[in-house]
């Protein structure tokens, strides 16, 4: 629980420790309004068996869900006016693999996209006499409701490669539509590598491809693979992001990260950077494994960026790894850095998604915990030591308890008037302490507040940085023990 002491976090708690007239005194007068993403939560898993799933937001009130199914011989699709609901949606095979020839092979990473006024769908097939001649192929429907209208086959795309080639995506940046995918190239070497093009049709490219990664660091290449594949691109703060998948499909599977300026020559390899790391992993605590093949979406208020993907609930598999049909779509809230870039955290436990939550009068800093003490700091790292699920109270209904995210098991709990993060250990002392009853926020309605269940009177609330629970008597205090969720 303890993050590595950077010269920011150790002059963050100097002036934490002298800033009682700030904390307690003088703040409350500038606080900030309610956040503009509001939190946001979900109930995991969207989908069992159900892999490289996509899933878009349309304008006409309803997402549309794609994934690769276990026997990759068919493609499906659902919709809902809810990501929630496409779990119970009606499922609808839109387009089946022909007994024959081309397309006759694995059917694998469909995502739907509508353009210029018309559905598309992207997916990759081998063939019936060649099921690993992998190549990219487009689908294509003129009609309101791609599940109920006609699809047409528009052919293969062409590439001045011919080889195996797969998960193409496609996105469009200053009004320059381009497509990305994955290809192996036997001059490169063996494995999969990242590839862009401009594009003259929703189903053509134009131009010269340039390769934009290539799997060389360990873990790109664990588990024997030399993987990048599966490109996602999110667009914010001028600048382009685009996920990759790496590692073999097993637990070793985890997200990279490109960034380029959205001004920039996307089509020069050196106009991307990519992450020294993987920038989502399999995360033991939590349970989730080989979290990969994600796309992106947005919440049904629009405020929210969503991570959509897959992941196991177990490391150990038998066999290949394409053979273990049980990966599941998920999906969780993507927060964002000071400097503009994303953090995607860690694959939340199964249930329900977490949220943070960030002070009335200090809008850049979060409840998080630190050796076990609770506290508000800004820029928190890593960020699953600020996210908290909000569960029923362990004393019952009626009340909350919050869980950490990255911690499961462990719940805010109160002892000495101080709040702690501390392992539930089955008393009803402990279920006590952790049990708060949610309020309307004390100094804003908008925001929520957390009385403590065996202390009446006393709320969770902030001074020096350091959590307590204590009864407010003054506007700074109400405003204090006043959070808003994101």
């Amino acid at each position: 629980m303890r993050p590595v002491l950077t010269r920011r976090s150790v002059l963050g708690l100097i002036a934490g420790s002298a800033a009682a007239t700030v904390t307690g005194v003088s703040a409350g007068t500038a606080h900030a309004a309610a956040p503009a993403s509001p939190g946001v939560t979900y109930t995991n898993t969207i989908a069992e068996q159900r892999a490289d799933p996509h899933i878009f937001k349309h304008t006409d009130g309803f997402y549309y869900f794609t994934a690769t199914v276990p026997a990759y011989d068919r493609i499906v699709l659902r919709r809902a006016t809810t990501i929630q609901g496409l779990t119970s949606a009606a499922e609808t095979t839109i387009w089946t693999r022909p007994a024959t020839g081309t397309m006759g092979g694995y059917i694998w990473a469909p995502e739907i996209h509508f353009i210029d006024g018309k559905w598309y769908l992207y997916f990759a097939a081998g063939d019936a006499n060649n099921v690993w001649h992998i190549r990219p192929y487009v689908l294509e429907c003129a009609d309101a409701n791609p599940i109920t209208g006609t699809w047409t086959v528009k052919g293969r795309i062409a590439l001045p490669l011919d080889t195996f080639s797969l998960d193409a995506t496609t996105f469009a940046v200053n009004g320059t539509r381009y497509l990305a995918w994955a290809q192996n190239d036997p001059a490169v070497g063996p494995g999969t590598n990242i590839y862009l093009a401009r594009m003259s049709s929703p189903w053509a490219i134009t131009g010269t491809p340039v390769m934009i990664s290539r799997p060389t660091a360990a873990w790109e290449t664990a588990g024997g693979e030399t993987v990048n594949e599966g490109p996602a691109v999110l667009q914010r703060n001028g600048k382009v992001f685009l996920t990759f998948s790496a590692s073999a499909t097993d637990a070793n599977y985890c997200l990279g990260l490109l960034t380029a300026s959205a001004s920039a020559d996307l089509l020069s390899a050196s106009s991307w950077a990519k992450s020294t790391g993987p920038v989502f992993a399999s995360f033991a605590a939590t349970s989730q494994y080989g979290p990969g093949h994600n796309q992106f979406t947005v919440s049904e208020d629009g405020t929210s960026d969503l991570l959509v993907y897959h992941d196991r609930s177990y490391k150990d598999i038998s066999g290949s790894p394409l053979n273990d049909p049980n990966r599941r779509t998920r999906v969780q809230k993507i927060y964002w850095k000071a400097d503009g870039t994303p953090d995607f955290g860690i694959p939340v436990a199964d249930g329900l998604t977490p949220i943070r939550l960030s002070s009335y009068n200090f809008p850049d800093r979060f409840i998080r915990h630190w050796d076990y003490r609770a506290k508000i700091e800004a820029n928190v790292a890593p960020l699953a030591d600020s996210q908290f699920r909000v569960v029923t109270g362990l004393t019952g209904t009626g009340t909350v308890s919050l869980e950490s995210a990255n911690f499961p098991g462990y719940f805010l709990r109160h002892k000495n008037y101080e709040v702690w993060v501390e392992k539930n250990d089955g008393t009803g002392q402990f279920a006590s302490d952790a049990s708060f009853t949610a309020q309307a926020g004390l100094a804003d309605s908008a925001g929520v507040s957390y009385e403590a269940y065996n202390l009446p009177g006393r709320y969770i609330r902030h001074y020096n940085y350091l959590l307590y629970v204590q009864a407010p008597s003054t506007a700074t205090d109400r405003g204090d023990a006043t959070f808003y969720t994101q």
